[in-house]
């Protein structure tokens, strides 16, 4: 999603999280035997942060979860179109009473893994208590962090018991973090390390050549499920850079390209009307945010994260870095959910360095404020540090603050910044599923994913709560906004822009409108090879 998915490392296709290039090689359209080659600017590789890449106990990040969405099966899934998650390893699936708080699935018969063994209620039981007893830190365990006993009944039947009621869970069940494991290959109490997986999706993973930076999928014969493979052979390439990304698309090395599409490209192929490379944009809940270390001496003190909110400039930050592909974003929750609502703007209104001054003023604030804002070095440029470089340059422009931009390396980003090493960091969010919830849970309940000293009472023992008991996500919508009131006003997270999704691919490529789902994850089964106009 870490997504996812937890990306503090990168926005795929905003901040490239990437692999050395590899735009050489045999061409998505000649030679490869129909197998269609996806290209990507996302990073997959063992790093102190990402141990365990493709084990569902640990991967948490967007890269991992795109491989195991289409080589895993989860109970439920995304839909095609829409938020309601529909059935996948489950034949059906159901709250079983009015609170909420028990949630029953019937699974599909003749299920198998990759392998050959039999899937039943007890490897979904197995896969659900392995991810809570390991509960690696950064991973997604905290997605299920309400479930009390899961329990593996007769006919194939799996019950979940919730401790507190949770309209949610049906959600989490269809993300990665949910994959059901082989209880006879994956070990109880300790990761599957390495590039091996053993799932049910309708790929398996045929091969991951680090040399060479890219992984084989093939079509599962036995996969059991609600979105059978259309190409029976998938190639995903990694890329250092869009441009070299680019380049190969142009070229015909790649078929399509998740991530990776700059405003200059996306102006080249609305002008090119003849290119026989077709280009779908869709809305995106990718968001940035930066940071604050509550605890720190300097930005620790509230005066001086709300004078930060109201010097920094959005609009210019994603007209100057990110135009066309992204739009400002004043809430934890991005526009297009249920519940959002633009509470920074509210409580803040315009860049005011006069209205800075008089807040760190009052609260007795020596100027300027000196502090430092890290992100980590993923390539040569790029996004990320002109996006830095910006923030930097508005808050020392206003003279009230003298801030320094530190590059931290991406390998041990994500685990230095849960160490609360950074004053102010950035970090990237992907939902893990369509919903306000997934915007405010994981940053501000108890144990939450950045590992924030931050606590707000109120939300985390009423809000959260209040929000999970509706089963009706609209009639949540006014414990959101006070959710997200709070945070404009407590500033322990910056929101500063929400990002667009794009697929951009060669017109003999069909399902492309289908290839992202409302998480922006890739689902490669939805991908075929047609005719080219």
């Amino acid at each position: 999603m870490n997504r996812r998915t937890l990306t503090p490392l990168a926005l795929a296709g905003l901040l490239a999280s990437t692999l050395a290039a590899c735009s050489g090689g045999m061409s998505g359209k000649e030679g490869s035997g129909g197998t269609i080659v996806v290209g990507t600017t996302a990073r997959v590789a063992v790093t102190e942060d990402t141990p365990a890449p493709f084990d569902p106990a640990a991967s948490y990040d967007d890269s991992s979860w795109n491989i195991m969405r289409n080589t895993f099966q989860t109970l439920l899934r995304p839909p095609r179109t829409g938020t309601e998650p529909v059935t996948d390893a489950a034949e059906k699936c159901g709250f079983t009473d009015k609170r909420n708080e028990q949630y029953s699935c019937t699974l599909r018969e003749g299920l198998t893994f990759s392998n050959g063994n039999k899937l039943n209620a007890e490897d979904v039981e197995f896969s659900l208590e392995r991810l809570l007893l390991i509960d690696f830190k950064g991973g997604p365990a905290s997605l299920f962090s309400n479930v009390d006993e899961v329990e593996a009944e007769a006919g194939n039947k799996v019950v979940f018991h919730l401790k507190k009621p949770d309209a949610t869970f049906p959600y989490k069940l269809a993300t990665p973090a949910a994959s059901i494991v082989d209880s006879q290959t994956y070990p109880a109490d300790r990761l599957a390390k390495g590039f091996k997986g053993t799932g049910s999706g309708p790929y398996v993973l045929d091969d991951f050549d680090a040399k060479r930076r890219k992984v084989l999928l093939s079509g599962n014969p036995d996969y059991r499920g609600a979105s059978r493979a259309k190409s029976e052979k998938i190639e995903l390439r990694f890329f250092n850079s869009s441009k070299s990304l680019q380049k190969a698309l142009d070229s015909g090395d790649v078929d399509l390209m998740n991530g990776g599409v700059s405003s200059r490209y996306i102006e080249q192929l609305e002008a090119d009307r003849d290119d026989q490379i077709k280009l779908v944009e869709q809305p995106g809940q990718a968001v940035r945010y930066l940071v604050f270390d509550t605890e720190d001496e300097t930005v620790g003190r509230r005066a001086v994260r709300q004078a930060f909110a109201q010097v920094i400039d959005r609009k210019q930050l994603v007209s100057t870095v990110y135009p066309r592909t992204a739009e400002p974003l004043f809430s934890v929750v991005p526009g297009g959910l249920v519940g959002h609502t633009n509470s920074f703007f509210n409580e803040y209104g315009e860049p005011d360095e006069k209205a800075a001054k008089r807040t760190l003023r009052k609260a007795d604030v020596k100027t300027p404020v000196r502090l430092s804002l890290h992100y980590p070095q993923v390539g040569k440029g790029g996004s990320g540090a002109k996006e830095f470089a910006l923030l930097e340059k508005q808050l020392n422009d206003s003279g009230l603050f003298d801030a320094s931009v530190e590059i931290e390396p991406p390998t041990s980003y994500s685990t230095a910044s849960l160490r609360g090493e950074y004053q102010v960091y950035g970090f990237a969010w992907l939902p893990d599923f369509p919903d306000a919830d997934n915007f405010i849970a994981p940053f501000f309940a108890k144990d939450n994913v950045l590992n924030s000293p931050y606590s707000s009472k109120e939300i985390r023992e009423e809000l959260i709560p209040d929000t999970r008991r509706e089963p009706e996500r609209a009639d949540a919508s006014k414990s959101f906004a006070r959710a997200q009131d709070i945070v404009a006003d407590d500033v322990p997270v910056l929101p500063l822009w929400q990002g667009k999704q794009y697929v951009a691919a060669h017109d003999d490529i069909t399902g492309v409108e289908w290839a992202l789902n409302s998480s922006s994850l890739l689902q490669l089964w939805e991908l075929d090879r047609g005719v080219s106009s």
